[in-house]
């Protein structure tokens, strides 16, 4: 798994977008005058679109301005980033906080917490084509074939889907592909539709020449899911060694989204710098749409980034738990803490 240490640059002016940003920019500037507190960061996928924001901490000194060395650890699956940080020598990771709720109701010696929600709206979704079948609702499941990567997010929330919508699982064909693969057999029809991240598979069909009017992306959230998608997670280790390094790291990123966010071309240049064969316009639809759909949704806009709401979040359990219950419920929903989260001025958009 290749790691992407990207040189920090020289320190730019800061410009403080709220006085809050500003008091964390001067306690920074001590940090600095010691080492840097070095930092694992997993990925969840490969670079593309939706990773501009942590390229744009990197690249515009963002991670350094918080006293932070950080390295990227690329993992191909939002499953995996959990496992790999707790497996690995990794500090934090950005990846599915349902498998890491998982993770540690079957591990109870382990601690890893998510400090941050990324995605405030999952982007599970089953993709699939209207001239094989598939239209936007979900009875149009039944009776067709779907690609099943076993280490999909959206096809590990399957069992609850289709729960929630009533399908009835024996009239629809699972089919194990791999992650590579499912884009070219949809575009082919060699199936009818795929489990994966919507706004990464739409693009990528449309550049296969794939008409964008015979697509439907059917969101499990627009469907009764209410589960929360990615994190920013970390490690008890570091979390207990270095709570500092951690808020400095959820400043750092936010301070990325902010950027990308204004100015999404800015993004995707850097996403093409370090991902070889991107192309700038299907990269900029997977960052725009990410950005629209999934994280600066209009509870994000009203509460701020990164937290979450505490009905949903209990209801997100009862969802978890029908197709497997709880070991132990009350460990379950001591996943997430807000305990390293900026003040909720410093994360409105």
């Amino acid at each position: 798994m290749p790691i992407l240490s990207l040189p920090a640059p020289a320190l730019l002016s800061r410009r403080s977008f709220m006085a809050g940003v500003a008091i964390a920019a001067s306690g920074a500037a001590v940090r600095r005058a010691s080492a840097a507190v070095p930092v694992r960061l997993v990925l969840d996928w490969r670079i593309e679109g939706p990773m501009a924001p942590a390229l744009a901490a990197q690249e515009k000194g963002y991670f350094h301005d918080e006293g932070l060395d950080v390295a990227f650890e690329v993992v191909t699956g939002a499953r995996q980033a959990p496992t790999q940080m707790i497996s690995g020598d990794f500090d934090a990771g950005l990846g599915d906080i349902n498998t890491l709720i998982r993770f540690r109701d079957a591990n109870p010696g382990q601690d890893p917490k998510a400090v941050m929600i990324f995605h405030d709206r999952p982007a599970f979704a089953v993709i699939g084509r209207r001239s094989r079948g598939i239209t936007p609702e979900p009875a149009s499941l039944e009776g067709r074939r779907l690609g099943a990567p076993a280490g999909d997010t959206a096809f590990a929330q399957w069992p609850i889907f289709s729960k929630l919508n009533k399908i009835d699982e024996g009239k629809v064909k699972l089919e194990n592909i791999g992650f590579p693969v499912r884009e070219p057999m949809l575009a082919s029809g060699e199936v009818d539709g795929f489990f994966g991240f919507g706004p990464s598979s739409l693009p990528s069909l449309k550049a296969r020449g794939v008409p964008a009017d015979d697509i439907v992306v059917m969101t499990m959230a627009d469907h009764g899911l209410l589960l929360y998608g990615n994190a920013v997670m970390v490690s008890p280790k570091f979390a207990a060694k270095e709570p500092g390094a951690v808020r400095g790291l959820l400043r750092a990123i936010l301070r990325g989204i902010r950027d990308v966010s204004a100015k999404p071309d800015f993004g995707v240049q850097l996403v093409v710098k370090q991902a070889e064969n991107a192309q700038p316009e299907v990269e900029r639809e997977r960052l725009t749409t990410v950005l629209e759909q999934q994280v600066l949704t209009p509870y994000v806009k009203e509460h701020g980034l990164g937290g979450i709401d505490p009905v949903r979040w209990a209801q997100a359990l009862d969802q978890l738990a029908l197709v497997q219950p709880f070991k132990d419920r009350a460990r379950a929903a001591e996943t997430f803490t807000d305990a390293y989260l900026p003040a909720r001025e410093e994360r409105l958009f």
